[in-house]
């Protein structure tokens, strides 16, 4: 029986998945061009492990299929080519190995080694080449070159597209995740951007479709629901859907003879979060804590963020699976796309990763040694703003003592990522005052950066909506936002937690209130942050 597949090329003959032709179509058109003419210089681009060596492999298989002898098709890998320091003599010096790769055992293409890029060019001419008839190549992991040899090899395929008529290169596709945006040489590039070919997400059909060729061999049934909460939380990332598929299958499967249910989906997801190694995840997340942090955590709580590839952080995040953006509207109606984590399942391991990150001891005790919270768990359920006063005074003992909620931490001359800051610490805060006694978790709803703390005691739920503070006259439509958003979870009460640039106990207290809005009491605790 094939299995779920999450690590490397997936094979039909052996791992559930989807044939994705008309991506496969549109790659072979583009390698082949039109008749009489030559075919094109693209790039394909993905996150890690979205399909992209797959795509390579399959589009080779068709032109191959369909035009037999009239192409040369090769596909070459710079992964692990060059090391440390390496330059462009060994990349030189790696030419045989790269061609001996490249090409099948039964027409092998001999290369010299070369000592400059006029020798590499001349690898590809009509005139003395290695060729005797139309080349079409694939090179895979383009990105992990040095930046230098990068900008070389894409100078000298210019150099080629200008002069194609000389050359045997009919079709060049250069694959990696920056593959875009990265060849931006200022000599110039070959490489249309507008026919890049992105290997897009898994739709929820195709999600479907895998698990539906699952239940046909195994037997054994997978509630929809599973298939619906599953594409909601990785939005049909391959390498994620493949991943979690290998965990519900087999590691945490409850049984053949037992239905795959919600609450298997729940212990999975758990253990993906805390206890089961990915390596894309933990790249991904490297990735974030590398040199734009800052303006991942300022992603958290901040629904209207720009999105531009102008922004170098932009194309950054984007290319490496961190964020991808929405189409919005501004108040006046004017377009606008806005940042947005790359799916539910990546912004919750980003934000235990940043609370781990940044709070990694209290300096404090979090509640007083007398505190029985008597007033905040109770028959009629948790109180979330007695709790939150607590929170208050807890940073009001840190700052009395002179003591930083988060030691070593870099100032912050942004009052915007000071406040983000602050929502991970009141997470962090909330499991280790009250964690012994409920479950404390992160709710993202909307994917948008927007965080909700969920606590459950004993039957008990309670929500607190974390928030920045921008401007007064925005309060109102948060008040209504959180009461619509209580109704939807049946609660009859929201609390929000309002993030304020300012230690001013008359500012604090005026933003403070509590109001009664469509019939759902909402209180509103500012929280002074500077």
């Amino acid at each position: 029986m094939r299995r779920f597949h999450s690590y490397g090329p997936v094979d039909l003959k052996h791992h559930f998945a989807v044939e994705r032709q008309a991506m496969i179509e549109q790659c072979v058109g583009q390698l082949v061009g039109e008749p009489g003419e030559g075919g094109h210089f693209f790039t394909i681009w993905g996150y890690r492990q979205a399909g992209k060596t797959w795509l390579q492999r399959r589009a080779i298989a068709e032109i191959r299929a369909r035009y037999g002898d009239r192409f040369v098709v090769g596909s070459m890998s710079m992964e692990a080519l060059l090391k440390g320091k390496d330059g462009e003599e060994m990349f030189f010096q790696s030419v045989p190995r790269m061609f001996g790769d490249a090409f099948p055992l039964d027409a092998p293409v001999v290369a010299p080694v070369i000592s400059s890029w006029d020798g590499w060019r001349a690898l590809f001419h009509k005139q003395g080449g290695l060729f005797d008839r139309p080349l079409i190549l694939l090179i895979d992991e383009f990105d992990s070159l040095p930046p230098a040899v990068i900008d070389s090899v894409v100078v000298e395929f210019r150099r080629i597209y200008l002069n194609r008529e000389q050359h045997w290169l009919h079709g060049l596709a250069l694959i990696g995740v920056r593959a875009v945006l990265g060849l931006d040489s200022e000599r110039g590039s070959p490489f249309n951007v507008q026919r890049s070919l992105h290997v897009q997400n898994l739709t929820r059909e195709e999600v479907g479709e895998m698990f539906d060729q699952y239940q046909a061999e195994s037997g054994q049934v997978v509630e929809t629901s599973v298939v619906d909460t599953l594409y909601t939380a990785t939005r049909g990332r391959p390498g994620l859907v493949g991943w979690f598929g290998e965990l519900l299958t087999e590691k945490y499967n409850p049984g053949r003879g037992q239905p795959i249910t919600l609450r298997d989906w729940e212990n999975v997801y758990g253990a993906a979060c805390q206890i089961e190694p990915n390596n894309t995840v933990l790249n991904l997340i490297k990735k974030a804590r590398g040199p734009y942090r800052d303006q991942v955590m300022g992603l958290f709580g901040n629904a209207d963020v720009p999105f531009t590839f102008d922004q170098d952080w932009c194309n950054f995040l984007y290319l490496h699976g961190i964020i991808d953006y929405e189409d919005t509207t501004t108040i006046g109606g004017a377009p606008l796309r806005v940042c947005r984590f790359s799916c539910p399942f990546v912004q919750l391991r980003l934000h235990n990763a940043f609370s781990a990150d940044l709070s990694p001891r209290f300096p404090a005790r979090p509640l007083e040694f007398l505190d029985t919270l008597a007033d905040v768990f109770t028959e009629q359920g948790i109180a979330l703003p007695a709790l939150l006063v607590r929170y208050k005074a807890y940073l009001g003992r840190l700052k009395a003592k002179g003591q930083d909620p988060f030691t070593g931490e870099r100032p912050r001359s942004d009052l915007g990522l000071r406040e983000a800051v602050g929502h991970f610490h009141l997470y962090a805060w909330l499991r280790e005052a009250v964690g012994w006694n409920c479950a404390v978790s992160p709710e993202f709803p909307t994917g948008n950066g927007k965080v909700d703390l969920l606590l459950k005691w004993e039957g008990h739920r309670g929500v607190i909506e974390v928030k920045s503070f921008r401007a007064a006259a925005e309060l109102p439509a948060s008040a209504r936002q959180a009461a619509r958003y209580a109704r939807s979870q049946g609660l009859s009460s929201a609390t929000i937690a309002l993030f304020v640039s300012s230690d001013d106990e008359a500012v604090l207290s005026a933003l403070s209130r509590e109001e009664t809005v469509d019939g759902v009491r909402v209180v509103t605790v500012a929280i002074g942050w500077t």
